[in-house]
């Protein structure tokens, strides 16, 4: 318990359990919310139609099957009849009142932007909060010239969800521009995904956005192309890109393992001038930008996080997800005959497409002397995995002390120009690069940079560039931008030397290189 304590302390996102949420901020919810017609438009929009095309008979199983509709408040025999028997299961409680679909609350139209003026020594985009950034190397805009450039994060309802077949955005749609981009090598563009990374379970694909608003697909992580280059780490997708446009990264279920990560959040407020007390759980991708969504909406009502976010492997198994309150004091609170349990349907959650799933449940204190709520919130998976959110927070009207949900010290930079943006010194670039993209007897040696930077397939993409070492170390920088220091690079550079030391003993270059190894430890 003192672990804990000590744990929400040291979280600046966390409730003080002290201190009661500012009541004269924002709006707070005051409706009970085990619904489905919602009188409440601004914050609860139904889930928009989704139509998907079979593509195999494992999506058939999924119940996303070709003309079968779903709807946030559509009648309950909406389902396809080959859905599984738990979705029958919902169906009927569903008609008892046990248990309401809640879709999407309106995230608005407004367009997440951030732009900067970038010159020969290049630099660096960042939206932040959202996972989002841009690198343009340095030597990419010719000398005397600059060029005013810019990312957008689509903020409205996904259009990639109108591709035929049975992918998920498994990311934000994201534009970078001008149009008519003049640079002499690749920009590297960094956006988060929320997929549990796995070939075997998932079929992964860039995909652009064409002239004639159509997407089309750009490659698949696992090809190899001359056109792209696409990372894919745990959390993150790392592309090399040589045309401005919008990009989004899609991804198709290959089995019922495939699982995509899920971010689960309680925020909570006491309702202005009544005894009731509101929590508010949400489900979202788990990915910087969808959960920045919910902040923005948090704010807006003076909510307060009263918990520290968890991630829920949800997988394509076509099961449900589960949001029940537990624990609540039956002698202090009293909650809606009902309402402890609410469900989403698994298309909801499996093609929510960024935008934020929630639920909640509004609970009333006996007395006013009542001054601490204490409960759990369980969210599980029909025969999947769970999670617990623990909930103790202070909720008495004369602790109205406002504590911020959301800080970073480092999440307002929009920009950075020149060698600040860069962890590579451009001097030790420069000497890097003029002796790996040099060939020798034993190979273009850039190729065992890639390799000892596990950067060593789709090689054919490096071997077509200006530079194939500078392309690399962009790409290494992309990866490495939350990182502080350079150590992975000099382990790599020192790897080789030693490889080279073996192969030519008396190499008289070997002083100069073991320099820039010195270099790039320092």
């Amino acid at each position: 318990e003192r672990q804990q304590q000590q744990e929400k302390k040291s979280n600046p996102l966390l409730l003080n359990s002290s201190m009661q949420p500012n009541l004269t901020v924002g709006r707070t919810y005051s409706t009970p919310l085990c619904f489905q017609d919602s009188t409440d438009k601004e914050l609860f929009d139904p889930l928009p139609d989704i139509k998907v095309k079979v593509q195999s008979s494992f999506m058939v199983s999924l119940g996303v099957a070709e003309r079968a509709e779903f709807h946030a408040k559509a009648s309950t025999e909406t389902f396809p009849r080959d859905l599984s028997q738990d979705y029958s299961i919902t169906t009927h409680r569903r008609k008892q009142g046990l248990l309401t679909l809640n879709g999407p609350f309106s995230t608005g139209k407004k367009q997440l932007r951030t732009n900067g003026v970038f010159g020969h020594p290049g630099g660096r985009l960042v939206v932040p909060n959202t996972g989002v950034s841009l690198l343009v190397p340095h030597g990419a805009v010719a000398e005397n010239m600059s060029w005013e450039m810019y990312m957008v994060i689509n903020q409205g309802e996904a259009s990639v969800q109108t591709l035929e077949g049975c992918e998920i955005l498994l990311g934000p749609e994201v534009m970078y521009a001008p149009p008519g981009l003049d640079l002499s090598c690749p920009v590297a563009m960094t956006i988060a995904h929320c997929a549990k990374v796995d070939t075997e379970n998932w079929n992964i694909q860039l995909k652009r956005k064409t002239q004639d608003s159509k997407w089309e697909e750009v490659m698949s992580v696992e090809e190899e192309s001359t056109s792209c280059y696409c990372l894919m780490d745990s959390t993150s997708c790392h592309l090399l890109l040589d045309q401005p446009g919008s990009y989004a990264l899609v991804g198709e279920p290959l089995t019922q393992a495939a699982v995509k990560r899920l971010k689960l959040a309680v925020f909570g407020s006491m309702e202005a001038g009544s005894m009731s007390y509101s929590l508010r759980v949400y489900c979202v991708d788990d990915t910087p930008h969808a959960f920045q969504v919910v902040v923005a909406a948090e704010k807006t009502r003076g909510g307060q996080l009263l918990e520290e976010p968890k991630m829920l492997p949800f997988q394509a198994n076509t099961f449900s997800l589960q949001v029940s309150i537990q624990d609540v004091p039956q002698f202090l609170w009293s909650i809606k005959p009902f309402t402890t349990c609410q469900e989403f349907s698994f298309p909801q959650v499996w093609c929510s497409n960024q935008q934020p799933l929630h639920c909640a449940f509004s609970l009333e204190r006996y007395s006013p002397a009542t001054t601490q709520l204490s409960c759990k919130i369980s969210v599980r998976q029909v025969k999947g995995q769970e999670q617990i959110l623990q909930v103790y927070t202070a909720v008495a009207e004369t602790e109205k002390e406002s504590v911020p949900f959301f800080m970073q010290t480092d999440c307002t930079i929009t920009s950075q120009t020149g060698p600040k943006a860069f962890k590579i010194p451009v001097s030790i670039r420069q000497r890097i690069c003029a002796t790996f993209d040099t060939a020798n007897a034993k190979g273009k040696d850039w190729q065992l940079l890639a390799q000892k930077l596990h950067l060593d397939r789709n090689l054919g993409y490096f071997a077509k560039q200006r530079s194939p070492s500078a392309v690399i170390l962009s790409l290494w920088e992309a990866r490495h931008q939350d990182t502080a220091d350079l150590d992975s690079l000099a382990s790599a550079l020192e790897e080789i030397g030693k490889i080279h030391s073996k192969i030519s003993p008396n190499d008289q270059d070997e002083p100069e290189q073991n320099v820039f190894f010195v270099l790039c430890r320092s």
